[in-house]
């Protein structure tokens, strides 16, 4: 049995734990220790060699001669890895697995180097918060509702097994021997999780999770959207459930044999489960409190619930009831940074823990803006752009991370701002603020994701006096009018009313708060902020747009701008605006 296999099999939470403290308590000598593994299985690179390394594998050498690089500056390294190129291009020994990103970013996905010890350090972090978090919420010999769907795995053009990034853990055998480590395997088949057609997976995963309704205690998804969108969906096929539990007998709707077989193999004629559901839903006011009722036996909700996906949690509540909601850890398609070892912390509040010990981290000081009104999470004062160490960050200040990973990216920005929030011990305690690249700009104007954030949730309150809600958003700039404009689009939960909607607009465009906007508005430089209503299933469009692309549910994430570089996206929305409103906010 490998070092892999016996961490999956073997584990002891409170081992863990213990470990974790020892480790934390000099994160500087482990982050050395780490630098110098990467360094020594990776020195004789071509990528290492070309920057006059020489064999060195102290931090100041590493930082002095290595460059920070984006992922634009290693896509040629990285593409004859894909190709088939076998020599050490960044990485001593093959790469044998590629990641794909989302894609939502960029409109594309990425190509990210898998291997070992990414997988290494994914079931480590796995098995760091599910020790924290069993301590407070400890569960038994029970089962895990998850939401995932593992897309296909392809060859790339030189031989190499490619995938989403959770498609390559779900896939590895050693993912499925973690769960059952820590007491909570999948309640539905294989066969499930990797079907070709995800709405058929879905609703088989919650049919899978109804049967098997009195031993569920976790429910769990990569992304918060997912578990949202599961219960939207069951909103709609609850009845149909139903009927599948109390003939025994599972619809037409699932026609893939694989999934077919599978699942019938786990249902019997069972009326009086198909009664108590039944009951439990007609029994509902506006399906609040829906998934208590259903799994009665639920500890809590996980999956990622920062950046992108806190729009989602409000309607996750609502779902939830008074069940705990856990933000899981803190990670990227190009490795893991931290883990979620603050239970009992609200997801807005979530902070993770950096484990020393899966890669060497450094931190890009970030400014606040000369006028002082606001934090522009941008750029550097001019001559304070150098990079700190783990250790040396401050609480309360905000940073870029960079990742120097086992996988071959050294010196790596990830694009992520983060906050220090405090300190575990010696390692920093790290609270994700929002991605670094600029989302709305049209002229001195600097709006980021946490801001258009932040905006539609103000606007949301105008929306909720109809007792409606925001289904899904996004934006992008309007360039063929004269001065430009930003452009909202919204798919709301049912019918407002033009004077309410008429209100929402002109609330987004008065939370914008970045000086550059307001005086830009002012001025006229900028023009009327445009809200877009657009079809109830749009955004499940966009969804299927992608997956149609290779992407993997589990790892989708609505992008919040939608600009050139995905214009079919960009297409699905304008076709489906149904009503349009212009700003008169200034």
């Amino acid at each position: 049995m490998g070092m892999l296999e016996e961490m999956a099999v073997s584990f002891d939470p409170e081992q863990l734990i213990a470990e974790f403290e020892v480790m934390t308590k000099d994160a500087e000598r482990v982050q050395r220790e780490t630098l110098k593994k990467i360094l020594d299985e990776n020195g004789a690179t071509e990528y290492l060699q070309k920057w006059g390394l020489d064999g060195r594998t102290d931090p100041d050498s590493f930082r002095t001669c290595i460059p920070l690089v984006t992922h634009e500056d290693l896509d040629h390294f990285i593409k004859r890895i894909v190709e088939g190129d076998n020599s050490p291009i960044l990485t001593g020994k093959p790469i044998t697995t590629i990641s794909l990103s989302s894609g939502t970013t960029r409109g594309m996905p990425k190509f990210v180097p898998f291997n070992d010890e990414l997988m290494e350090s994914t079931i480590q972090i796995y098995k760091t918060s599910y020790s924290f978090r069993n301590r407070e919420f400890p569960v038994g010999n029970g089962k895990c509702l998850q939401f995932i769907y593992g897309s296909k795995q392809f060859k790339t053009k030189g031989g190499l097994a490619a995938g989403t990034a959770t498609t390559n853990v779900y896939r590895n055998p050693l993912f499925k021997k973690t769960m059952k480590a820590m007491q909570t395997p999948c309640c539905s088949p294989d066969e499930v999780i990797f079907g070709p057609d995800f709405q058929q997976s879905l609703y088989c995963h919650l049919l899978c999770g109804l049967i098997l309704r009195e031993e569920v205690q976790v429910i769990s998804s990569t992304f918060a959207h997912s578990i949202v969108y599961a219960f939207r969906t069951f909103e709609q096929y609850w009845e149909e459930l139903c009927t599948d539990i109390r003939e025994g007998v599972l619809s037409s709707r699932v026609s893939v044999p694989s999934i077919r077989t599978a699942v019938s193999k786990l249902l019997e004629p069972n009326p009086e489960l198909a009664d108590t559901i039944y009951n439990k839903c007609k029994g509902l006011s506006n399906w609040y409190g829906l998934i208590p009722e259903l799994f009665p036996n639920t500890r809590y909700i996980y999956g990622i619930m920062t950046g992108s996906m806190e729009p989602y949690i409000k309607k996750l509540r609502h779902y939830a009831g008074e069940l705990p909601l856990f933000s899981a850890d803190y990670g990227s398609s190009e490795g893991w940074i931290g883990a979620n070892v603050n239970p009992n912390l609200p997801p807005e509040l979530a902070t993770f823990a950096v484990l020393p010990n899966i890669g060497y981290f450094e931190f890009i000081p970030l400014r606040p803006c000369l006028d002082g009104l606001k934090q522009e999470n941008c750029t550097s004062l001019p001559g304070e752009t150098k990079p700190v160490g783990l250790t040396e960050v401050k609480v309360g200040e905000e940073y870029e991370v960079v990742v120097t990973t086992f996988a071959g990216l050294y010196r790596y920005r990830l694009g992520d701002v983060v906050k220090v929030k405090g300190f575990h011990n010696s390692t920093p305690e790290l609270q994700f603020i929002c991605r670094r690249n600029l989302l709305l700009t049209i002229n001195i104007d600097k709006n980021t994701e946490k801001d258009l954030q932040l905006a539609v949730e103000a606007a949301s309150k105008v929306l909720a006096e109809d007792k409606l809600e925001v289904v899904d958003f996004t934006s992008g700039v309007d360039s063929s009018t004269e001065p430009g404009h930003y452009v909202i689009f919204w798919e709301v939960s049912g019918d407002a009313s033009d004077d309410i909607l008429e209100q929402c607009c002109n609330c987004l465009d008065k939370s914008f708060f970045d000086a550059g906007y307001i005086s830009s508005r002012k001025v006229k430089a900028i023009g009327a902020l445009e809200l877009r209503i657009v079809k109830r299933g749009t955004f499940h469009e966009i969804l299927d747009h992608y997956v149609g692309l290779g992407a993997a549910v589990s790892q989708f994430k609505t992008p919040r701008c939608v600009g050139p570089y995905n214009s079919t996206v960009l297409q699905i929305l304008c076709n489906n605006v149904v009503k349009s409103y212009f700003s008169t906010a200034f």
